[in-house]
């Protein structure tokens, strides 16, 4: 039910409305045809014509700003807590005083969802998704039942 719109200045509004309100501000906005507005673009085409992970590449900005960036373009918001940033994770080692980052046996397998990294846990999340089901027929099979970017546990963290 909102919009959010960000200015070249860095600033940005997040801005909540009914939803009728919000398609015709919506729709008002961009039949403005400002230069600068890409209301209409898909994420992967913003991603592009950004040049941010050239930037990235070329150590131009920061492992924080880029994921930001790409959270930004991709829809998510720090204005609602339904939508917090996503910071993948990729460390396994959490024990060590030092970590060596040439050491591949410091990084978690990315091919797998970080709720299967452990085999004990990913033979439970399989088994809950092969056993589940919906007496009404109208919820498909899923792995995880909650969100990772739920109210209560983004509080947790920033109150943390």
């Amino acid at each position: 039910s909102a919009l959010e719109i960000f200015l070249i200045d860095q600033t940005n509004y997040f801005l909540n409305f009914k939803k009728e309100v919000r398609n015709k501000v919506y729709s008002r906005i961009l039949s403005l045809r400002l230069p600068n507005l890409y209301g209409t673009r898909s994420p992967q085409e913003l991603l592009k014509a950004s040049g941010l992970t050239q930037k990235w590449v070329n150590r131009e900005i920061s492992n924080f700003e880029y994921l930001i960036q790409v959270n930004t373009i991709a829809g998510r918001t720090y204005n609602d807590l339904a939508q917090y940033p996503v910071f993948p994770w990729v460390l396994q080692d959490y024990t060590s005083e030092e970590l060596d980052l040439n050491n591949p046996v410091v990084f978690r397998d990315l091919s797998k969802p970080i709720g299967v990294v452990n085999e004990k846990n990913a033979a439970s999340v399989q088994e809950k998704y092969e056993n589940f089901e919906d007496p009404s027929g109208k919820i498909d099979s899923f792995h995880y039942g909650t969100h990772y970017s739920n109210a209560a546990g983004v509080m947790h963290y920033l109150i943390r």
